[in-house]
C-alpha cells in the first residue's frame, strides 16, 4: 500500500501495552531510498531524546483509525539505545540499536533489506541468510530535510520535493511528489528515486536524467490520484522505464500486513 510521507505524519503509534506518541517524520537511506527509521513524537516521554522505530517493529498501517501498530512494549523502547534530539544518527548508534533487537541489519547485503528485498519477520530464516555479506556506507536522510529540495532536469530546473510516497510493505521510498508551480502553474508530477541521477546534499538539489518536456507531459499527480498500479504503468510507459515491481519479484510472495 502506498502512502504519503506527510499523511502518515501525526499518525498514532499503538505499542504492545499503549500509545507512545506519533509519527513526526522519517530517516531513509539515500542508497536505497527506504525508510529505515520512524521518528516518533513522544510528547513528554522519554523526554530529551530521539525514539525512532524500525520498520522491523511496524505491524500494520491502519489508515482507517490513523493508526501504526508497533509490535515493541514501552519497557522495550524505553532500554533501548538512546540517542540526543540533537545528535544524528550514527553508525555507532545503529550497531548498538540493530544489536539491542537483535534485529538483521540492513547494511549487510546487496537487496533493500540486507539479504531480502523486503522486511523478513521469520526468525528462523534469518539463521539461513547469507550473514557476513560486504556492509555498505550509509547515509540517512530526513523527510523533512530533503523537502524543499530542487529538482534540476538535464535542461534545468521544473520544482521542488513537495512530499514522498512510501510503499508501506518494503518501506521503500517509491516516489518524490515534484511541485512545478513555477514553470506549470497547479502540476505536479511523480518521480521515481530509480530516476535520480544524482543528489548534491550540499545544494540541497536533485538531478535526474529527464528533460523538461518529458516531465512537463508525464501523467499528472493530484490530491485526488488513486495510485493504482494502472497508474503507476503508465506512468513508468510514459518514461520507457521498467516498474520496480519487476525489479523486486520476491517481494510479490512476501504477505501484506497493511490494513486500510
Amino acid at each position: 500500500m502506498l502512502s504519503k510521507a506527510k499523511t502518515l505524519k501525526g499518525y498514532k503509534l499503538d505499542s504492545l501495552d499503549g500509545e507512545i506518541g506519533k509519527v513526526k517524520e522519517f530517516y531513509f537511506d539515500d542508497r536505497h531510498w527506504t525508510i529505515r527509521y520512524l521518528v516518533a513524537d513522544t510528547g513528554n516521554w522519554l523526554t530529551g531524546r530521539q525514539v525512532l522505530i524500525s520498520p522491523y517493529a511496524l505491524n500494520s498501517v491502519i489508515k482507517s483509525e490513523k493508526h501504526l501498530s508497533v509490535d515493541l512494549t514501552k519497557k522495550q523502547i524505553e532500554d533501548s539505545p538512546s540517542l540526543n534530539t540533537d545528535k544524528p544518527v550514527s553508525r555507532q548508534f545503529e550497531d548498538d540499536y540493530y544489536g539491542y533487537y537483535g534485529w538483521p541489519t540492513y547494511w549487510s547485503g546487496s537487496s533493500m533489506w540486507g539479504d531480502y528485498p523486503y522486511i523478513e519477520r521469520d526468525r528462523n530464516k534469518w539463521k539461513q541468510s547469507t550473514q557476513g555479506g560486504k556492509a555498505w556506507d550509509r547515509h540517512l536522510r530526513s523527510t523533512h530535510e530533503v523537502t524543499g529540495y530542487h529538482l534540476q532536469a538535464l535542461d534545468g530546473e521544473i520544482g521542488h520535493v513537495e512530499d514522498f510516497i512510501i510503499d508501506d510493505e518494503t518501506w521503500a521510498i517509491r516516489y518524490l511528489i515534484v511541485g512545478t508551480k513555477n514553470w506549470w502553474p497547479g502540476k505536479k508530477v511523480l518521480v521515481s528515486p530509480q530516476w535520480i541521477e544524482r543528489v548534491s546534499w550540499s545544494e540541497s538539489k536533485v538531478f535526474i536524467n529527464l528533460s523538461r518536456e518529458d516531465i512537463k507531459q508525464s501523467p499528472e499527480y493530484t490530491e485526488a490520484s488513486l495510485l493504482t498500479r494502472d497508474y503507476e504503468t503508465g506512468l513508468h510507459r510514459h518514461y520507457n522505464r521498467q516498474g520496480y515491481w519487476v525489479d523486486e519479484p520476491a517481494a510479490k510472495e512476501k504477505p501484506t500486513p497493511a490494513q486500510g
